[in-house]
């Protein structure tokens, strides 16, 4: 059974999926840890439901970044995790921590991949008049959201949207497609070589496994 730690910052909605995925053996590991930068993260209260050991490490308690990774690192790997999860943790990570997880560092982001990198994604989607938007997940390299895309799924934006409305019906499909994903890691399915995502040996194109198939 492969170990799973998942590093979190806010409500933990995704990190909620992964849970009910690995009870529901659709995810074959076991969530072995949670990790939060804010002490009053939501998430931290449902890995604490969940009976899983929820830890909070705050960036005021370090002199750098670096030392920051570094000790969050060493707690990690105290859970000797086959795979680290980023859900809407938030934190910039250092080299060091990318380099220490390659190949086994997953994250979630709410775009169509290369589109908007970064923040407030729904909110350039509105401003730039988008009628499709959506979510990816991707392998974590050193530049921001820039690693290889394994899964994308695609909403409809319609004339007098919310970023509200927006956000629920993204965060409904990441909730679908980030436990698959995580599934297929723990399951030897899908890895990362030659700075691309591979899927049961062949590899994925830019914007992923096309999830119509």
């Amino acid at each position: 059974m492969k170990n799973i730690v998942v590093l979190i910052s806010g409500n933990g909605s995704n990190l909620q999926a992964i849970i009910d995925a690995c009870k529901q053996k659709r995810i074959n590991g076991t969530l072995r840890a949670v990790f939060s930068n804010k002490a009053d993260a939501f998430g931290l209260e449902r890995a604490r439901e969940a009976d899983i050991p929820a830890h909070a490490l705050s960036a005021s308690q370090f002199s750098s970044r670096e030392a920051f990774d570094r000790e969050l690192i060493q707690e990690i790997d105290a859970y000797a995790p086959d795979v680290v999860v980023l859900a809407g943790y938030m934190r910039i990570l250092s080299p060091a921590f990318v380099a220490h997880y390659y190949g086994r560092l997953l994250n979630i982001h709410p775009s169509l991949l290369p589109k908007y990198p970064g923040l407030h994604t729904h909110r350039q989607v509105l401003d730039n008049g988008d009628e499709e938007h959506g979510t990816s997940v991707h392998f974590v390299t050193d530049e921001l959201d820039g690693g290889p895309v394994i899964l994308q799924a695609k909403v409809p934006v319609f004339a007098g949207d919310t970023e509200e409305e927006i956000t629920d019906r993204v965060q409904h499909q990441e909730h679908a497609i980030y436990p698959l994903v995580v599934s297929w890691f723990v399951d030897g399915r899908l890895e990362m070589k030659n700075n691309g995502a591979w899927l049961d040996g062949v590899q994925l194109p830019a914007q992923g496994h096309a999830s119509e198939d």
